[in-house]
């Protein structure tokens, strides 16, 4: 229970992570503006006027902070969906491709380890995609030379990584090593990948209506600067304190949103999508380390390792 409650505080005096350092600013101006109409208040100046308390109401502007929050959050959330379903089913497939496709030749073996490491492959790419970076030295030792290079040309490289996984199933069923079902069972999940690559782009591509956001800050801001009008009659010189916190409330919240609306960069609110990627191919180095007939309920538990 003291650890506890030591890291509950050790967490709510953390910096890193926080919107701190993206609203300080904005609290800072909010508070000396506070502290100067409360100057001219002390000046005589008549600006005291608590009948503007009614110009915004508190439950509107809470509404709609809220409705950006929950709406921020659903994407993050999302985000976070898709990528667990990337995980499952890349090791379902590694576990069908690795069990059903049949091995005629030595050569066999290699390729069925190469189509797996593109399934770690497809989840990089992915990762580089969302995050708007070119294809790097991560996939080098996934993919072969050529591949590699090819990728570096490709609009949308985790879709060509996914066609070369179809084309090595189909080549399969060509070849006999798998049957009609076992090809349209390992599709859908290849399938389901893409689907999830889809979801993911559809967050990233899909932001927050320009009109609601322009129009939040501006109730934002009108509201904070119409505090210290309504509370310097009342509060005297703490009505700085008072408004630049309300305005550290509110300007939080609203900086929360910004922050996890687009879950697939690099800051701490972000998912860890490195650790992830680093998670599956630990799954397949351990699934390749296995032969092929080994038993279902060893490689049931190699599926169940979690991110």
């Amino acid at each position: 229970m003291t650890f506890e409650r030591q890291r509950w505080f050790q967490i709510a005096l953390q910096f890193r992570g926080s919107v701190i350092g993206t609203i300080y600013k904005r609290v800072l101006c909010c508070g000396l503006f506070g502290m100067f109409i409360t100057l001219l208040y002390q000046l005589k100046v008549p600006v005291s006027q608590p009948i503007l308390g009614s110009v915004i109401p508190s439950i509107v502007l809470g509404l709609l902070l809220v409705f950006r929050t929950n709406t921020a959050y659903e994407r993050f959330w999302e985000g976070r969906k898709c990528w667990g379903s990337i995980v499952n089913n890349t090791r379902n497939l590694a576990r069908q491709i690795w069990v059903s496709v049949e091995e005629v030749s030595p050569k066999d073996r290699e390729d069925k380890i190469a189509v797996l490491n593109l399934l770690v492959a497809f989840a990089v790419a992915t990762k580089l995609h969302l995050r708007g970076e070119p294809i790097n030295s991560e996939l080098e030792d996934l993919i072969s030379t050529s591949r590699y290079f090819k990728l570096k040309s490709m609009n949308n490289p985790p879709l060509e990584v996914a066609f070369w996984i179809g084309d090595y199933l189909q080549q399969q069923y060509n070849r006999n090593c798998l049957n009609s079902y076992q090809l349209t069972s390992i599709q859908e999940l290849l399938n389901n990948l893409v689907d999830n690559l889809g979801g993911c782009e559809r967050i990233l591509r899909t932001p927050m209506p320009l009109a609601y956001a322009i129009h939040l800050k501006q109730l934002l801001l009108l509201y904070c600067f119409l505090l210290p009008f309504q509370m310097v009659e009342s509060l005297g010189w703490w009505t700085g304190v008072i408004v630049g916190l309300v305005s550290f409330t509110l300007f939080g919240i609203e900086a929360i949103g910004l922050e996890i609306e687009n879950p697939f960069g690099y800051d701490a609110n972000d998912l860890p999508l490195d650790a992830i990627c680093q998670t599956m191919k630990r799954n397949i180095d351990d699934l390749t380390s296995l032969s092929p007939n080994v038993r279902s309920q060893d490689l049931g538990e190699t599926s169940n390792v979690s991110v």
